[in-house]
């Protein structure tokens, strides 16, 4: 009869399934528990007759292994189902999950680039801890330059010995075409965006950092009119055809001659109004040819080429062609302000 019992058994753990971990903890408690089928049978053994002990030992040895097996392999099995979904955060927010947009600085750095770009300018990329050298000295800087102090410029190390080692933050990215003209052999013509950083009090208009995009020409036979021509390309590329620009003559230690340029304040046409506080006109960049001294500084032969070179800020430009009035946002991260640049991209 225990022989017929546990053959019986036998075929039962077999054929066992699960589609839970609650069902395989009730087939291990029915079969390997301490008051389970198997153990029962274990206590009638010592009934068993002496000659049938080794067949029905044997047997009984064979029902446990077997069921042992089984369940656990119905745990493993399982285990490896309930992993597939491990990868799942349930912290995170539900399906749909909203995409989001560029950041209207990056869209208009990038529409800059793809403009200059299309008249052969490349792009070049330096350092945001630069050294004096480049920041200062190689762009022809006096020694006692305003921009040199640390009411002016964020100082991250101090050399009284030699200024041009003071390790700063880049107050403008002509450091990269100093670097791009100590490496380079004319003709260079390159565009350098990036993030710039000036010790200035946050307003609406100002910001302790903002991002720029300067261009340089260095070739033989450059004029001031190639610079004019090309700003006035980017003006009508950006603004729209019929942007008309205006050259003022200013002062920049890099360049000389220097000038800003306005453009036709494109809200009004260049009749007057609020925006473009009734003058009609707009400024946006500050330009010149480079100062012989700067070509000289960074190893180029003034009395062989010339060069033109400009540089505009980004948030600029971007507060002319979206008309935002506080500088602030574009570094504020408020949700519902980058939301309103989505058909831009």
């Amino acid at each position: 009869m225990i022989l017929e019992k546990i053959e019986q058994l036998l075929n039962e753990v077999k054929g066992i399934s699960a589609s839970n971990a609650g069902e395989i903890e009730a087939l291990r408690l029915k079969y390997l528990s301490k008051k389970g089928e198997i153990n029962a049978l274990m206590a009638d053994f010592r009934n068993v007759p002496a000659d049938q002990k080794k067949e029905v030992g044997m047997k009984l040895n064979e029902l446990k292994q077997t069921a042992t097996e089984r369940i656990n392999a119905l745990k493993e099995q399982f285990s490896q189902e309930d992993g597939l979904n491990d990868d799942v955060d349930l912290t995170r927010s539900p399906y749909p999950i909203s995409l989001g947009t560029r950041h209207p600085l990056t869209i208009v750095t990038n529409e800059i680039i793809d403009i200059f770009s299309r008249m052969g300018f490349i792009l070049a990329d330096g350092p945001e801890v630069e050294d004096d050298l480049h920041v200062f000295t190689k762009m022809n800087f006096a020694a006692d330059h305003p921009a040199r102090d640390m009411q002016d410029t964020f100082f991250v190390e101090q050399n009284p010995n030699d200024v041009t080692n003071n390790i700063i933050l880049r107050s403008h990215t002509s450091s990269v075409q100093a670097r791009v003209m100590e490496t380079t052999e004319p003709p260079i013509r390159v565009i350098c965006p990036g993030r710039v950083y000036r010790n200035e009090a946050i307003t609406a208009r100002a910001h302790c950092f903002f991002h720029q995009v300067e261009g340089l020409y260095i070739d033989k036979n450059v004029s001031f009119t190639d610079l004019k021509q090309v700003l006035l390309t980017f003006a009508r590329e950006m603004f729209g055809a019929d942007t008309k620009i205006r050259l003022r003559p200013s002062y920049f230690p890099f360049t000389e001659p220097s000038a800003e340029m306005d453009i036709s304040c494109h809200i009004c046409g260049g009749k007057g109004c609020g925006f473009c506080k009734h003058t009609g006109w707009v400024e946006i960049l500050g330009c010149g040819m480079v100062d012989p001294n700067v070509l000289e500084q960074c190893g180029i032969d003034s009395k062989v080429y010339s060069g033109y070179a400009f540089g505009m800020g980004v948030e600029r430009v971007t507060n002319l062609k979206y008309q935002v009035s506080d500088l602030r946002m574009f570094s504020e991260n408020d949700v519902r302000f980058l939301k309103e640049f989505e058909s831009a991209n």
